[in-house]
């Protein structure tokens, strides 16, 4: 389907393993898109895949932890994970993100 409605996609715990991340998935054959929200308090414990990602902060702020070293991101600022780099994240206010990862082998998000 070339066309989606986001109101129209069950929203999940997508990595309930690793995230508190709640949203919506769009799924293709190479990448997969998500609109996610976390909590304050809340996010990713470090984790790594082989998939690249970009993560896009919408709204709120977040502490991204990526290969060691702390970025604070807010409203339009994003991170870039590359293939196998450790990475974990944690919601400094309630935020919204949007997420983009590589899928393999059939899956993106849920590791």
């Amino acid at each position: 389907m070339p066309v989606y409605s986001l109101k129209d996609i069950e929203p999940e715990f997508v990595t309930p393993k690793h995230s508190t991340a709640f949203g919506r998935l769009i799924t293709g054959k190479a990448i997969e898109v998500g609109v996610f929200s976390y909590e304050k308090g809340k996010g990713a414990h470090t984790h790594l895949h082989p998939h690249e990602q970009i993560f896009i902060v919408l709204k709120g702020r977040m502490v991204m932890t990526i290969d060691g070293k702390d970025y604070e991101l807010g409203p339009g600022e994003a991170a870039h994970m590359l293939p196998n780099v450790p990475h974990g994240v944690l919601a400094i206010e309630d935020s919204d993100v949007v997420s983009a990862k590589s899928v393999l082998d059939g899956v993106g998000h849920r590791i």
